[in-house]
């Protein structure tokens, strides 16, 4: 943008734009788009400049220029031969012009035609202009929107490369624009911001996508513009580049259920042009419209009742994200470069996985053979534990294949707490930790939305508005830490907030007026806690578009067992909350606790498993209309005959005679009686099929080392469920 005087004659500042023109056009070269933004900028601010006392000619030049460009934009988006041949003609002729105006001289001629040889453009009619109805060339308001259609027919495979690449693209530049908010004169995160904006634009271009491809390419002006230092980036700039990134990933969305079979072929439409306009006026600093539409919320997962945040409408004010160096560090040097990554259809790796396990239980089966281990053969001993170890080194690198960092999922979360904190009038940080944490893909995909409501609960209802953590001694910025780190085999992952922590009371109160807790019972603290996760439970006193219907909690404690998780809750009223998620590594492996019940054999996920012992006599006791309990370190415990309430054979009538395996879903636990314990292994996990798809007792199969089939157990399913049969007679409850 070209800073001018208002005093300061039209001819001078039109000569000074047109000097920077010729700049940009002697490197210009055919086949390349080198200088063309440039060149379409400065041209925009010729546009721009008061046409009070200037010369018709004048607009016929920029008419003429507007014309070429706009077609090299829309066509091709390089210069050829015939292109720059009219530019450098244009240019010689536009000198004139204004060496005619400085002087009050008669203007020069028009030309009658810039000859075309090639036809690449059409050439725009020459003829004196229409007075101008205002003294700028802004564009004004348009009724309808651009739409996009896919040629799903013939580009389907290059439009999936488009969609994989585009949403690595947009996590890019939202990243990269949230480190300029802290440090907006980040020379290298504004270059890598403005290349991803450039890369983008390029295949919107290769494909057709003309309405994402030019809203892409004003994006990437304003980026262009700041890189050249004739524009200082600031929170309204950075709330633009956030609305014109959700814009972009609505696009990218659409194209991706389309891609899916959702409606193919509907006409693909975002409102995009008053942002457009927003963009344009901050580039040229012309006045914004004055009705722009609210940006588009984060593409986050959707679940009932309550979808992805909301963002705000753009503020001064906004939450203070991951301290600048830190995320410089991610936005560029992590997110760079893919040198050295082949993309991949993730359903050939998923069968590679599922044939590796084939593969393990093979050897398995080959080595536990009867025959085999009677053979005394020292060479075959040798090769089978040969055998076996590379089987053990094959395994545990197909499944790192499926192990990805939770970098990018953390990083979600922090467009997600400045659009929320600054909602709310609130200053909130977030700080990461272990972004670089490696689980299987399938639970990072099914993380996203728990981490969401998680980190919405924070905000709302934990941090305090600054006058208020003021007023209790603590600084105006809250801090929400999100961590991630390898503990109890498994992944543990934290969010800790410095927020005022969870009211036991109200929590209390809440739950016996809606008939969840007895007014007789006292339960403990994490018993309190817990009720939090209750369907429909919420203490907000009002509903928001953030909370207050009791859903967001509910959706994180199903999703989490989903993933055969469990979340603890540690809380001080006045310091903060702390919500501890733990995960298994994976979910194509599962190390699991074999038990026998008769003779069959089961298997526990040993995340779930708190103890295992042998009773003794008098631990075991009935509780009338309640069932049988277990007395373990002075607590009672429910206890569940596993035999019985499957309907299978048992052998431990008497407990004593019997293991009893203590089992934890969230708060709550429950005592296993089982048979025998048969030792812990780590099993492949095996989809039952649709024939055992409508029940929850079953979480899946696993082909164990005899090759007999051994089944696992859900254990949320088993510490709910009510007791069948009768304990004391040994009768037997009806099968799964």
């Amino acid at each position: 943008m070209v800073t001018t005087q208002q005093n300061t004659p039209g001819w001078d500042r039109a000569a000074k734009i047109l000097a920077q023109l010729g700049e940009e056009l002697a490197f210009v070269e055919p086949g390349k788009d080198t200088g063309l933004l440039p060149i379409n900028s400065l041209l925009m601010d010729f546009e721009e400049l008061p046409r009070d006392d200037a010369p018709a000619n004048l607009a016929t030049g920029l008419t003429s220029a507007r014309a070429l460009l706009d077609q090299i934009l829309d066509g091709p988006g390089t210069f050829n031969g015939e292109s720059i041949r009219f530019l450098n003609e244009w240019h010689a002729w536009m000198s004139s012009v204004i060496a005619a105006w400085e002087r009050g001289a008669a203007m020069p001629a028009v030309p009658v035609a810039w000859k075309q040889s090639t036809g690449s453009f059409v050439k725009p009619a020459i003829a004196d202009p229409k007075p101008a109805p205002s003294k700028s060339l802004a564009p004004q308001p348009a009724a309808d929107e651009p739409a996009i259609r896919l040629n799903l027919a013939d580009d389907s495979e290059l439009l999936r490369e488009f969609h994989g690449e585009s949403q690595e693209l947009l996590q890019h530049i939202e990243q990269g624009v949230l480190v300029l908010e802290e440090n907006p004169a980040d020379a290298e995160t504004i270059n890598s911001t403005f290349r991803a904006f450039h890369t983008l634009k390029g295949g919107a271009g290769l494909l057709h996508l003309d309405a994402l491809r030019e809203l892409a390419h004003d994006l990437e002006s304003l980026l262009d513009a700041a890189r050249r230092s004739e524009l200082s980036i600031n929170s309204d700039i950075i709330n633009l580049i956030l609305a014109g990134g959700d814009a972009l990933k609505h696009y990218t969305r659409e194209i991706g259920e389309q891609l899916q079979g959702v409606k193919p072929g509907d006409p693909i439409i975002v409102p995009t042009r008053l942002l457009r306009q927003r963009v344009r006026a901050a580039l040229h600093g012309g006045p914004s419209p004055a009705t722009v539409p609210a940006p588009l919320k984060a593409a986050t997962p959707k679940q009932p009742e309550e979808a992805a945040a909301p963002v705000s409408p753009p503020v001064e004010d906004s939450a203070t994200s991951t301290p600048p160096e830190k995320e410089r560090t991610q936005s560029s040097a992590k997110l760079e470069s893919a040198a050295g990554f082949v993309k991949l259809d993730t359903r050939k790796l998923d069968s590679l996985v599922d044939l590796v396990g084939e593969l393990v239980i093979a050897q398995s089966m080959v080595v536990q053979d009867p025959e085999v281990q009677r053979l005394s053969s020292r060479h075959l001993a040798r090769t089978l534990r040969q055998l076996g170890r590379i089987t053990t080194e094959l395994q545990r690198t197909a499944m790192s294949l499926r192990m990805v960092p939770i970098r990018r999922t953390f990083q979600k979360m922090t467009r997600l707490v400045r659009d929320l904190a600054a909602q709310q009038d609130k200053q909130v940080q977030l700080v990461t930790d272990g972004e670089e944490t490696e689980l299987d893909r399938n639970i990072v995909e099914e993380l996203s939305d728990p981490l969401v409501h998680m980190i919405r609960n924070s905000i709302d209802h934990g941090i305090e508005l600054p006058a208020v953590r003021e007023a209790h001694g603590k600084p105006a910025l809250g801090t929400i830490r999100l961590s991630a780190s390898h503990q109890r085999g498994g992944i543990v992952i934290e969010i800790q907030d410095d927020g005022k922590g969870l009211d036991r009371d109200r929590i209390l109160a809440k739950a016996r007026e809606r008939g969840l807790v007895k007014p007789d019972t006292t339960p403990t603290e994490e018993e309190i806690f817990a009720l939090i996760f209750a369907p429909g439970f919420s203490t907000a006193e009002k509903v928001t578009d953030v909370s207050g219907r009791g859903v967001g909690m509910d959706v994180v404690h199903r999703n989490i067992e989903k993933l055969r998780g469990k979340v603890e809750i540690k809380s001080v009223a006045g310091q903060g909350t702390t919500f501890t998620i733990v995960l298994p590594l994976t979910l194509a492996i599962i190390d699991g606790m074999l038990v026998g019940v008769g003779e069959d054999r089961y298997i526990i996920p040993t995340l779930s498993v708190r103890e295992s012992f042998r009773p003794r006599p008098g631990m075991v006791s009935t509780v009338h209309e309640r069932g049988e309990v277990v007395s373990v370190r002075g607590r009672l415990t429910p206890l569940l005959r596993l035999g019985q309430h499957l309907g299978t054979p048992y052998r431990a009538v008497d407990p004593t005679e019997g293991i009893i395996v203590v089992v934890e879903s969230g708060n709550a636990a429950r005592g296993i009686l089982v048979d025998e314990l048969l030792g812990k292994q780590e099993v492949v996990i095996k989809n039952l099929g649709e024939t055992f798809r409508k029940q929850d007792l079953l979480a899946g199969a696993a082909i164990l080392g005899d090759g007999r089939v051994g089944l696992i157990l859900d254990v949320d399913t088993l510490v709910k469920c009510q007791q069948t049969g009768n304990p004391t007679n040994g009768e037997q409850s009806p099968g799964i």
